[in-house]
């Protein structure tokens, strides 16, 4: 006898597993996902502070990245107390919102300044803090104006 397909048995058997490998990976992808959400929210800020050290050298000035809201930077051309930058990426006051600001907060303990050739003072730390995860992400500009993420 040649019976063709599968007999309902074998389908609830594989439907079974499939269940319970799901329900396994479940958890972990949620987690993953979560946290690499955080990541690219913190590559994302680091850019934006990046875009703060390219205007400073190619304006051959100075320029401000301060903490507008905790969801969003802002850079000041002339120093803390300069002209608010707005160009490709700011909305009309200026500020650059980070993506997902809805679950992720910012904060500083110092705005940081990039001098004209590209140098940070004082070097500083930015971080990404996501309150439902409790995930934090660091985004450390060295002296020499290096951006980094940890």
């Amino acid at each position: 006898m040649s019976a063709r397909g599968f007999a309902l048995a074998e389908l609830i058997v594989v439907l079974a597993i499939a269940g319970v490998l799901a329900t396994l990976v479940a958890p972990t992808l949620w987690n993953y996902a979560r946290t690499a959400s955080l990541q690219a929210a913190a590559r994302e800020l680091a850019t934006s502070i990046n875009l703060g050290r390219q205007i400073a050298i190619s304006r051959n000035t100075t320029v401000c990245v301060e903490v507008a809201a905790a969801t969003n930077v802002r850079l000041r051309t002339g120093g803390c107390g300069g002209e608010i930058w707005t160009g490709p990426g700011t909305d009309a006051t200026g500020a650059i919102k980070i993506s997902d600001s809805r679950t992720l907060h910012i904060s500083t303990t110092a705005n940081v300044v990039f001098t004209s050739l590209g140098a940070a003072s004082p070097a500083g730390t930015y971080t990404l803090t996501n309150p439902v995860s409790h995930g934090t992400r660091a985004v450390v500009v060295a002296a020499t104006g290096r951006v980094s993420v940890r």
